[in-house]
């Protein structure tokens, strides 16, 4: 790979991808954060329904995790998409339409990385629950909390100091996840480094530029995590 010809080619000069590949790394942030949010929602649920008292939605909460983590990612990016493109499909003709319609890529995606990433923040949030001293939760019910109160106050903020390593483990494999979108056709970083790849015969030079933007994004989101885990720590470590 000559380097002048690799930066020609992924820089911002009037014949460089940079700005189409910058663009795509920005859906990738998109796509990922938006399945992120809709996965820690369905976690939240699903440790809440595990740590419950309700024997059915207990089991209802262990199948969802078994099942969707022992499923490869790619499997389930083409059932929700090919699965979505098939109902859209089928309610066409009641709109007055036909033929095959195409589920929205960022769509499917979102759905897709909010799938996984919620059976693995389920596990991630019940472990943080099991974690936080019960003689905390004891002591707040001693001093008249109500449920709601307490959960806010002391509840919410441990269980999310004791998951918040491991709930960022979670968003860098859904940020990594969100490359296996390509196969929608959504036009994210993988796409565009395949597209760039195809139009110029260079692939070596697009999946090495792509590889070191995802090496940022990821090397960004790991310092902003620590930084955030030094926050939530404060108070815990002695100060010599």
């Amino acid at each position: 790979m000559n380097q002048l010809n690799f930066f020609q080619v992924v820089g911002f000069g009037p014949n460089g991808w940079g700005l189409t590949l910058l663009g795509g790394a920005a859906v990738t942030l998109a796509v990922a954060l938006c399945g992120m949010l809709f996965g820690m929602l369905i976690g939240t649920l699903g440790a809440w329904a595990k740590v419950s008292n309700c024997r059915p939605l207990a089991s209802i909460a262990d199948a969802y995790t078994t099942v969707i983590r022992g499923l490869p990612d790619l499997l389930i990016i083409y059932i929700i998409y090919f699965g979505g493109s098939a109902v859209l499909t089928w309610l066409q003709p009641l709109f007055g339409s036909s033929g095959f319609a195409n589920f929205p890529g960022f769509l499917a995606g979102t759905i897709a990385i909010a799938v996984t990433s919620g059976a693995q923040s389920t596990e991630v949030l019940r472990g943080g629950f099991n974690a936080v001293s019960k003689g905390e939760i004891e002591a707040a019910r001693a001093c008249g909390m109500r449920r709601g109160l307490r959960f806010r106050r002391i509840v919410a903020p441990l269980t999310m100091r004791h998951a918040l390593p491991a709930m960022g483990n979670v968003w860098l494999s859904a940020l990594k996840e969100s490359s296996l979108l390509s196969v929608t056709g959504l036009a994210e970083l993988m796409r565009q480094a395949q597209v760039g790849s195809g139009s110029t015969r260079l692939p070596f030079d697009f999946y090495a530029a792509a590889a070191l933007i995802y090496f940022a994004m990821c090397a960004l989101s790991t310092l902003a995590i620590q930084r955030v885990e030094r926050n939530q720590a404060r108070g815990l470590t002695a100060r010599v």
